[in-house]
């Protein structure tokens, strides 16, 4: 029925802090960009100014919020959450949730852009584990 998702859209209302924030803190590429919206093709999202959104679903849809509250959390594998975290708190990126082994099996950490959309940096803890054992095999 529904395919593959292959975008992710965040609604902005500072296009220009947030494309600062994806480009040159977390070091994602920028393909395409307009008065409107970046497109990082190499992450599968677009931030789209809020404004141009409102055309695109109208003002209701953008309105209804619930409850309120962040409404989005975008998950990101990574190599190691330890280090990554490091080097993005270097870069200036404020962590609400630092490094934490959950019981699921999972090591997690978690930020906000900008414009509050929640980030979660993850690996597994298992399989991070038996890299490094291998690596030190070698």
């Amino acid at each position: 029925m529904i395919g593959r998702v292959h975008a992710t859209v965040l609604f902005v209302r500072d296009l220009a802090s947030s494309a600062a924030f994806y480009r040159d803190t977390l070091g994602f590429e920028v393909q395409h960009s307009d008065a409107n919206s970046v497109w990082f093709g190499d992450h599968q999202i677009l931030l789209l100014q809020r404004s141009a959104a409102v055309q695109l679903v109208g003002e209701e849809t953008l309105s209804s919020t619930g409850e309120g509250g962040r409404r989005v959390l975008l998950c990101a594998e990574v190599e190691d959450v330890d280090e990554v975290h490091a080097a993005l708190e270097a870069r200036g990126v404020a962590f609400v949730r630092p490094p934490t082994s959950q019981a699921w099996g999972l090591r997690t950490a978690h930020f906000a852009d900008p414009e509050g959309n929640l980030w979660e940096i993850a690996h597994n803890i298992a399989a991070r584990a038996e890299q490094l054992e291998a690596a030190a095999r070698e």
